[in-house]
């Protein structure tokens, strides 16, 4: 069942490691199958290294498992409960990439500097509560803080991005990191560096929804 969805899925939690946003186990990435609502995730605490397509776990959106030997990841319900609160997103991605994760510890939203975050997130990144892992309370933050944005900062944790597709949640977790790890050194040499002007935020973060890529 959905053999090309758990490939996909196997595949792009591999890449989260070779792009430097995981460590050990930690972090995952899921995707819902738009025709069967069947979500697959990757199994909790398996190394990366040790993933293969046969590893992977497909649930429905309540999280019963259809299909699967391993247990799904701990944020199964937490990725569910948002999947059933916002229908058009299909991918969500969880990192614990080093320069975005800083500013959640410190609790601090991650504001705009670069073009570039302007295109995906818009005027900043938010920071969210403190949430427990393990039930759907991580999922209710995102759905609360994440407005059209792309990616948020969980209290305390990490990071979670998300998309229409694998490669758009994917690709909103690299460029966070990127541009958090931009922040932070250009932060280092004047704390007090404006970010850019809301006009601007909200003209290149239309030009590139509208314009940017392949049609």
């Amino acid at each position: 069942m959905l053999e090309s969805i758990k490939e996909a899925v196997c595949f792009w939690n591999k890449s989260l490691k070779e792009q430097n946003l995981v460590k050990w186990t930690s972090g995952n990435v899921s995707y819902r199958d738009p025709e069967t609502g069947y979500v697959t995730i990757k199994p909790s605490g398996v190394a990366f290294d040790q993933l293969t397509p046969e590893k992977m776990v497909v649930v429905d959106l309540e999280g019963t498992v259809i299909e699967g030997e391993y247990q799904p990841s701990v944020d199964t319900q937490s990725h569910l409960y948002t999947y059933r609160e916002m229908p058009a997103i299909n991918s969500i991605v969880h990192t614990h990439s080093p320069f975005a994760t800083s500013f959640a510890i410190r609790g601090v939203d991650l504001p705009t500097y670069t073009t570039t975050g302007a295109n995906l997130f818009g005027e900043r990144v938010k920071c969210t509560e403190f949430a427990i892992i393990g039930e759907a309370e991580i999922g209710k933050q995102i759905v609360k803080y994440i407005g059209q944005s792309s990616a948020i900062l969980l209290r305390n944790h990490g990071v979670f991005t998300v998309g229409a597709t694998i490669e758009k949640a994917i690709k909103a977790a690299v460029i966070l990191e990127e541009t958090a790890e931009y922040a932070h050194y250009a932060t280092l040499h004047n704390p007090e560096i404006p970010v850019l002007d809301g006009k601007i935020v909200a003209a290149s973060h239309q030009f590139y929804q509208t314009s940017y890529g392949q049609k």
